[in-house]
Order: structure tokens, then C-alpha cells, then sequence
């Protein structure tokens, strides 16, 4: 178990943050990062060509090493809706076939399958949520010949419900079928291996449990698809970029790999640092334990909130590091703010208040949220 490190992040004591499904706070290490890099954008004589590469590189085989991949199997790209066009853009569907996605779903998620079942004639089927809470089941009951793809999560983003993707992705390989996942709400605070996984294309944002910068993120490829159809055409990505000299030789040819799908100006001199600093704080820690500490705290939560009458899925069918409350009567219209104003920050998703802490909460936080969710209640 991790203890608090709340003193790696600039948290005042009279703030009780459980809202890192909507955005984490920087580490401080990262917060000095960015810092770092604006100021040496302030002095451009400092950069030479070969740092367009090495900071960038260095981001990639750190991300490589969370999923357990090899670095020219991962592009850099701006957001997870940029990685999931990409993905649209490179799997074939057809008239008569199936796009898979889960009901309230995060629609990032959607709006690109949406377009390829416009363009395909192939047809979005909707897993319904499943009354017993088991998503796993519930997709691989959808699953059958006529599935083209499955977009899918780790967690679902309402309740953090669990999906087994290692089972899930062994049934799709059956069919000939694809598998694309966004980890945006796992990736850092839930171990992945792309190893067993076997995922066709695996993106993830970095604002949110990667604890790094907005405007950023990773995407995994397969290996089969490090030949496909990028959706811009920037000069980095080019063979022979490396060469400023040679720029005007212009090149049909990709830089190896993933590569060919880094968004332009991937070299931000800002956000890669921040980005670096941030995993090699997750892997010091390792997603596993990372996971088994919020698991235990959130499993805490969620035993006070059922004495006081808030429900949550089982401890088996959800992510450690999120926690679902519901209650049998509707909430406070104004409980949010409520909270808010005592400087208690959680969200509300589909039906569910979303709890979703990281390293940096401490007992003295959760007290103050289970004291003031009771409160609330009681004043219904």
C-alpha cells in the first residue's frame, strides 16, 4: 500500500479532491516541467534539430513500458478523440457488419463509429448496461460473425464497472473481429498489458490518471496497422525528418513503426517534459499498487456511504480507483455545489456520484466526504 503523497501535489488542506475522473491536479515534479520548458521556448537558440526527437522518444518508451509494449509501437496524438479517428480511419466495416460500443458511453468514444457506420452502411449495436452490473457478459454475448468492432473501456466512466479484456479481446480475435479501447479513465491507476490484451489500437489522454498535461496523449498500434493511413501529413513524421538540412527532399516514406500517426508539433517543449516527469512518477509507484491502495480506500468509502443509505456496484465488478454512488430516492438538486462550497469536489455522471480519488486524498478526506454527503441526505 502508498501512502498519502499528498506533498508531491500543491493540494491545500481544506480541499478534499475526488474528481480525477474529470481532471487530476500536477505533480508538483510536473507543474516544474512545464515550467521548465516554457522557459526554454523563451530562449530558442538553446534547441537543436535532434531535440525534436529525444524528448518525444523518451515519452514514448516510458508509455511503452505502462501497457508493456515496445516503443515504435506507440504514436503520440493531442487526445483521445484524435486517436480514435485514426483508428476509424484504418478499420474496415461493411454493410451488414457491427460496430460494438457500451450504453452511456464516453462519446469520444462514439461520434467516430457514428461516421464509419455512415460511410460503411455497417450498423452501431449498443451493449445495453446489464441489470447484474457484469458488462464482461454482456459483451460477449454481442459478440458473434457479424462484428466488424468493439470500442470499448477498461472502466466505464459513470461507475468505473469492470470489463474483462483479456476474455473480451480472445473472443473478438475468434470472429476476425477488431478491438479499440480508450483507457483514458485507467491507464496509470490500472494495469494493462497490451501483451495479453491483444487490443488493434489502445489510446489514452493524459489529463486525467496519468496526472500529466492537457492536449496530450499516447496511442498504441498494432503492429499490422503501423502501415495504415495517418490524418494529417506533418514533416516530422517523414523519413529522414532528422535531417533539417534535407527538409525540401520531400519523402513518400514514413518514420518507422507508430510513428507515422504523431500528431504535428508532437515536440512540445512544454508538454513533453510534463508528460515525462508524470510517468516516470506512475512507474516509481506501478499502476498494481497504485490500484490496490485506491481500491482499499474507495472500498472504505463505500462501506460508510452504505450505512447512510448511498449503494455502489460490488467490490469484483468495479475499478479500485472508481466508486458509483446511488441512492433509492433522487439527490439534492444543489448537492454538488453544496459540496463545493465546503470545498468537497465530486461529480455526478449518468445516475452515479462519481468518487474517484488518487494518492494525494488522506483519511482526513474522507471523513469530511462521508460526514458531508450524511449531511446532505439528512437535509433532503
Amino acid at each position: 500500500m502508498i501512502p498519502s503523497q499528498r506533498h508531491l501535489f500543491d493540494i491545500p488542506d481544506h480541499i478534499a479532491y475526488f474528481n480525477c475522473g474529470y481532471m487530476s491536479p500536477q505533480l508538483k515534479s510536473v507543474r516544474v516541467a512545464g515550467h521548465g520548458g516554457v522557459d526554454r521556448k523563451s530562449a530558442p537558440w538553446t534547441t537543436q534539430p535532434e531535440d525534436f526527437f529525444s524528448g518525444p522518444n523518451r515519452a514514448r518508451s516510458l508509455f511503452a513500458e505502462l501497457v508493456h509494449a515496445e516503443p515504435a509501437d506507440i504514436a503520440i496524438i493531442s487526445s483521445a478523440s484524435y486517436g480514435l479517428a485514426i483508428a476509424a480511419r484504418n478499420i474496415t466495416a461493411a454493410k451488414g457488419q457491427k460496430i460494438l460500443v457500451l450504453a452511456d458511453q464516453f462519446p469520444s468514444n462514439i461520434y467516430c463509429w457514428q461516421e464509419l457506420a455512415k460511410t460503411t452502411g455497417a450498423e452501431i449495436v449498443t451493449v445495453e448496461a446489464p441489470a447484474d452490473h457484469d458488462w464482461t457478459h454482456a459483451v460477449l454475448a454481442a459478440i458473434d460473425d457479424k462484428v466488424a468492432v468493439a470500442a470499448l473501456p477498461h472502466c466505464h466512466w459513470t461507475d468505473g464497472a469492470l470489463l474483462d479484456l483479456e476474455v473480451i479481446g480472445a473472443k473478438l480475435r475468434k470472429y476476425g473481429a477488431k478491438l479499440v479501447l480508450d483507457i483514458t479513465q485507467s491507464i496509470g491507476a490500472l494495469p494493462i498489458d497490451v501483451a495479453r490484451v491483444k487490443p488493434d489500437f489502445l489510446i489514452a489522454a493524459c489529463y486525467k490518471w496519468m496526472l500529466g498535461p492537457y492536449s496530450f496523449g499516447f496511442m498504441y498500434v498494432a503492429p499490422e496497422f503501423q502501415t495504415g493511413e495517418p490524418i494529417e501529413y506533418n514533416w516530422l513524421n517523414r523519413a529522414g525528418s532528422e535531417d533539417f538540412a534535407g527538409l525540401v527532399d520531400y519523402q513518400d516514406a514514413y518514420q518507422p513503426g507508430a510513428g507515422r500517426f504523431d500528431m504535428g508539433e508532437r515536440a512540445n517543449f512544454a508538454q513533453i517534459p510534463m508528460a515525462i516527469a508524470a510517468l516516470e512518477q506512475l512507474l516509481d509507484w506501478t499502476p498494481k499498487r497504485i490500484q490496490e491502495t485506491l481500491r482499499a480506500l474507495t472500498g472504505n468509502i463505500a462501506k460508510r456511504c452504505a450505512k447512510i443509505g448511498l449503494t455502489s456496484l460490488p467490490q469484483d465488478l468495479r475499478a479500485g480507483h472508481f466508486l458509483g454512488l446511488r441512492h433509492q430516492d433522487e439527490l439534492p438538486a444543489d448537492l454538488l455545489q453544496t459540496l463545493a462550497d465546503d470545498d468537497i469536489f465530486i461529480s455526478k455522471r449518468g445516475s452515479s456520484l462519481r468518487i474517484t480519488p488518487h494518492l494525494f486524498n488522506n483519511d482526513a478526506d474522507v471523513d469530511r466526504l462521508v460526514s458531508a454527503l450524511k449531511a446532505a441526505l439528512e437535509r433532503r
